[in-house]
């Protein structure tokens, strides 16, 4: 998902959920054998970042300077970037060479921070965390997500948290005698309200697709519950099942009755932010990175006090429960197992007890540890969001966070297409599906 978030660090974070497992045979060779890392103990808190997302880095920095100085001190910070599409190549060769940085931006995917595991080369945080006394420094919803991303176990450190629900313009809503849907049939009247009214229900980019799919998974996770895609990965469900196509029919009818606007294709990221806060439509389903634009009174013309959050919505009868908020930790950051020492450990408990104010404080950004009450918050939504991070405690995936890359290039691509009537929903979940299978 502080000033405006650079572009090429914000489509760094869009790009991380579509990228490939790459050459993990490659890395499979190159980490073969039972060790880790080098066993010599580090003489800097290396730290190997991609160029695109400064956020960290700079957090980092500030820390070295202040909070951290002890133990930068003893453990100097040096910080090291890559392109993030050329990371993986990296961390494979630098594993092949027992010589991965102290921490380290972890893979584009999470089979490649599985297989690094695997061969022993990332350290136990959760042991390591505990054992230092700041595993509950840790937002118990960011936690839940990572385990979900990485099989179980906490495998990176969450210095980006986001969840995902529907932010909408207060006054709009206020204007139109609207309240905030807790159904999805009360979201559909609305949005048929808006729309009778002259108001544009919903600013969407189909150009990059994602915003759409993840109405759709919305939809699943509330009417089949949380593990409704995990069946999906696992075998058991497929997506052309009859309920699985009805979550696609539910999407594509908002678009039938225009609850999107004309040329949703054509948006783009920039453009569906800005049409949202330029007042243009009521609701913009996002993640909580959007914080950041929100709270600019340069971008954000309708005022940050006139922007609320829902979840997304309930499905009579269904199975999920509305507190279940899709959930990501962006790019994750991980640490060496043979370089986890005394030092090393100096920092990641500085780091849990203060990475989190740093963060909000100097960028505006939420992240998975938790944030000391000297910090203030930009605005009232800014507070709405954490304190429902901080209330969360078991949230899901988005659409295509199992899939294979080939499956979420064909999911977002035609994503438009679904909502704009030129794809039937059984044709697009079978397309979908068909990807699936083809891994």
């Amino acid at each position: 998902m502080s000033p405006r978030m650079p572009r090429a660090r914000r489509r760094a974070r869009l790009s991380l959920y579509t990228a490939g497992t790459a050459s993990l045979a490659l890395l499979a060779t190159a980490c073969g054998g039972s060790g880790g890392g080098s066993s010599a103990a580090p003489k800097e808190f290396s730290y190997l970042s991609v160029t695109e997302n400064t956020t960290v880095k700079t957090a980092l920095t500030t820390l070295s300077h202040g909070e951290c100085k002890a133990a930068n001190d003893a453990l100097p910070l040096k910080v090291e970037t890559v392109p993030q599409a050329s990371l993986d190549q990296k961390l494979q060769l630098l594993a092949g060479q027992n010589a991965l940085p102290v921490q380290f931006a972890a893979g584009n995917a999470p089979a490649l921070t599985q297989q690094l595991a695997k061969s022993g080369k990332i350290a136990d945080l959760e042991k390591e965390l505990t054992s230092l006394g700041v595993y509950d420094r840790l937002e118990p919803a960011a936690v839940s997500t990572v385990k979900a991303l990485y099989g179980g176990k906490f495998r990176v450190l969450p210095y980006e948290y986001n969840i995902e629900g529907i932010f909408y313009n207060k006054k709009l809503f206020e204007e139109n005698g609207l309240k905030v849907p807790g159904t999805w049939d009360e979201l559909v009247s609305a949005a048929a309200k808006l729309e009778s009214a002259g108001v544009r229900p919903f600013s969407a980019s189909g150009q990059q697709g994602w915003p759409l799919t993840r109405m759709i998974s919305g939809y699943l996770y509330r009417s089949l519950g949380p593990d409704a895609l995990q069946k999906v990965a696992d075998g058991e469900a497929k997506l052309t099942d009859p309920e699985y196509v009805k979550a696609a029919e539910e999407v594509a009818e908002l678009g039938e009755k225009g609850y999107f606007g004309k040329g949703v294709g054509s948006i783009d990221y920039d453009t569906a932010m800005n049409e949202f806060l330029n007042g243009k439509a009521a609701m913009f389903y996002m993640g909580s990175w959007a914080l950041a634009n929100i709270s600019d009174e340069k971008q954000n013309k309708v005022g940050a006090e006139n922007v609320g959050f829902m979840p997304f919505p309930a499905v009579s009868g269904g199975k999920g429960s509305i507190d279940q908020y899709p959930s990501n930790v962006g790019l994750g950051i991980t640490l060496g197992a043979k370089s986890f020492d005394a030092r090393t450990g100096d920092w990641v408990s500085c780091i849990a007890k203060n990475y989190g104010s740093t963060a909000l404080k100097d960028h505006g950004t939420i992240s998975g540890f938790k944030v000391g009450t000297e910090v203030k918050d930009a605005d009232a939504v800014t507070t709405q969001v954490r304190d429902t991070i901080s209330s969360s405690k078991r949230n899901v995936l988005w659409f295509e966070a199992l899939f294979s890359t080939k499956a979420t290039t064909v999911s977002q691509t035609n994503a438009a297409s679904l909502v704009a009537g030129g794809m039937s929903p059984k044709q697009f979940m079978q397309t979908v599906q068909d990807a699936l299978s083809a891994r």
